[in-house]
């Protein structure tokens, strides 16, 4: 093996595996790698004070749904531009997420923070 391959196979080994929780992912990744596994269900909070489904049009209380996964990300260059992803699971096991721009950018209300904060949270350990 040559010197420059060495060199390769030394970078590639310092390198994080994709599954290590640790890694630093960024939003759109984690959109695409929950889109491919089929997991592409917006939940948006309505004007009825209730998420409701973008795929099935499903209307749901808090107690209806578990958080079951939480990803959060900051900004690059903006320490402000924080964003968490909630993957949620419903009573019939369907799963969807709810996205929460928070920090200066956020344009949620009182009821949206506080409808999360009543939704159980129960992670699973599953790699997303």
């Amino acid at each position: 093996m040559n010197q420059e391959q060495e060199k390769k196979n030394q970078q590639n080994d310092q390198l994080p595996d994709e599954t290590t929780p640790s890694q630093m992912r960024t939003l759109s990744e984690v959109m695409n790698k929950l889109k491919n596994k089929g997991y592409d269900n917006e939940l948006t909070f309505s004007d009825h004070g209730k998420m409701q489904s973008a795929n099935s049009n499903k209307i749901y209380n808090p107690e209806d749904l578990t958080i079951i996964k939480t990803f959060r990300f900051e900004g690059i260059s903006d320490p402000a531009d924080n964003t968490a992803l909630y993957l949620t699971q419903d009573k019939d096991s369907e799963i969807g997420y709810i996205l929460d721009i928070y920090g200066i950018y956020s344009d949620h209300t009182a009821a949206f923070d506080e409808f999360l904060k009543q939704i159980p949270v129960k992670e699973k350990d599953t790699e997303w």
